[in-house]
């Protein structure tokens, strides 16, 4: 099975990117005993400043699942947070000595989605919220923020290859802009857009993106041209430009002066001055945080150009034929198509050197035994392709209680790792309290682990290009809408 590894990333202290495998590290950290584990993600509720957290000697740090922050390959923990957890526990038991030599202060990591953090961390199932989080009025209602570990951040504007000429805020109205809604940056191009309306100018078209996408993701697609333009704090996009070199990383800000710090529930000032403390000796330009970036900088593989040109015009070539066939076998035929760029770039010619074929590189055998003619052929090909992937989909996956995306992705993973594999993730997945019928930040969490890069990346790649498409069918569909109420106005063109 045909993949392209994700892109490999840079680290900045506790806002850096972590690539996702490093051989030369791994023997490192299995040299020097390093835990096998998964992230725990159950906990029981509790709240309390830092004594009452000691009596239960427990320090739970939230974190999203990324390359940036916590990831686990083959179990091995590795991520800007994971190590700046595990200086935190070192402070902590230092500053603490417990009465029972052998007990000590655990700082453990817990995964959690972005869109539920500052619930969990108000409701007490963790302490504190770590991560490349802007400061800002709104947040500050919700929780209280150590010092700084960053600061002079700006959100700039980064523009695909041949994208439009940034050099003003202004330039923004009415250009599309792909953001995720609960980041800083949806926040301020909301503000900007409040100053086009007033001043009577088209507002930025703010497209909303899933959550699941980080910045180091987005960049990836813009870089790609999968997203015309994105905004990202300046330092993201300084680093990444650098294993990114397509991507435009203007000088427009649409905010200035910005900080990044951890997040504490309100009302806990001991453990305010306890992270304050810690992190005067832990933030950039410490020599800990030096030693991080000297670390985990590396480059890798990028994410394939799937809508450059020549790239849409093999997906308008097989577009009718991915819809014909989807149709007939009940599923999206945008994420066949995602699937079919994953595995050969939508190119017929493909052939493996194990001998898989055409753009759903299947092996001679399976493409005969699915009865729909010569899988030399492009339309039999992915005819063949689709009906195959409807029958394993329906035979492992058809009775279970999953959406249809999260069947097709589960269904993805079957294919790379093996159906039985897949059903032993989910009920590990399940075991840790994790939705074993949910594969984002759930079972892809326990696959990371258990299996390694190669699954994770397959089908998280397949669902990038999936995602792009969908965004380009939804921007043709506005177009053409566009265009008929243009034609439909008197005077119109």
């Amino acid at each position: 099975m045909k993949t392209h590894s994700r892109t490999l990333a840079v680290s900045l202290l506790c806002v850096a990117f972590a690539c996702p495998f490093f051989p030369h590290l791994d023997a490192q950290e299995k040299a020097s005993g390093r835990q096998q584990i998964t992230p725990p993600t159950e906990t029981k509720l509790w709240t309390g400043d830092i004594d009452e957290l000691l009596k239960k000697r427990v320090i739970r740090i939230g974190v999203p699942y990324s390359k940036t922050f916590y990831y686990t390959v083959k179990g091995v923990q590795y991520g800007t947070a994971y190590e700046t957890g595990k200086e935190l526990e070192k402070y902590l038991n230092k500053k603490y000595p417990q009465p029972t030599k052998n007990l000590k202060i655990l700082v453990v990591l817990f995964v959690l989605p972005r869109d539920h953090a500052a619930d969990m961390l108000q409701k007490g199932k963790i302490d504190i919220l770590a991560g490349a989080i802007s400061v800002t009025d709104q947040r500050k209602m919700l929780a209280d923020f150590c010092d700084p570990i960053y600061t002079g951040i700006n959100e700039v504007v980064v523009t695909a290859p041949g994208g439009p000429q940034i050099t003003s805020a202004d330039d923004l109205s009415g250009k599309t802009v792909s953001v995720r809604k609960i980041s800083s940056y949806w926040e301020h191009l909301e503000a900007l857009n409040q100053r086009f309306k007033t001043e009577g100018k088209p507002e930025v078209k703010l497209q909303v993106v899933p959550d699941d996408l980080g910045d180091e993701d987005l960049l990836e697609m813009v870089n790609s041209g999968l997203l015309p333009m994105t905004v990202v704090s300046d330092w993201t996009a300084k680093l990444w430009s650098k294993l990114l070199p397509k991507i435009v990383v203007t000088d427009t800000a649409i905010s200035t002066g910005g900080t990044v710090a951890w997040a504490i529930r309100k009302d806990s000032p001991k453990l305010m001055a306890d992270l304050n403390q810690f992190f005067t000796t832990h933030k950039e330009g410490t020599a800990f945080g030096r030693e991080l970036v000297s670390r985990y900088v590396t480059s890798g593989y990028m994410l394939k150009q799937a809508v450059s040109p020549s790239a849409m015009k093999n997906f308008e070539a097989t577009s009718a034929q991915f819809q014909k066939y989807a149709a007939e076998y009940g599923t999206d035929y945008m994420l066949m198509m995602a699937k079919g760029y994953q595995e050969s770039g939508l190119n017929q010619n493909v052939k493996s050197p194990v001998g898989a074929i055409g753009i759903m590189q299947l092996m001679p055998a399976t493409g005969k035994s699915m009865q729909v003619g010569d899988i030399t052929q492009q339309d039999a090909n992915i005819h063949a392709g689709i009906k195959y992937f409807r029958q394993t989909e329906e035979k492992y996956f058809g009775n279970e209680p999953m959406d249809e995306l999260n069947k097709v992705l589960f269904t993805m993973a079957a294919y790379n790792c093996g159906p039985n594999r897949v059903k032993q993730l989910r009920q590990e997945a399940s075991d840790k309290g994790l939705d074993p019928n949910i594969w984002i930040n759930n079972v892809e969490v326990i696959a990371a682990a258990r299996v390694g890069n190669e699954t994770v990346s397959y089908v998280s790649n397949i669902y990038k290009y999936y995602i792009a498409y969908k965004l380009l069918a939804e921007q043709e569909e506005q177009r053409k809408k566009a265009r008929e109420s243009i034609a439909e106005t008197p005077g119109g063109f």
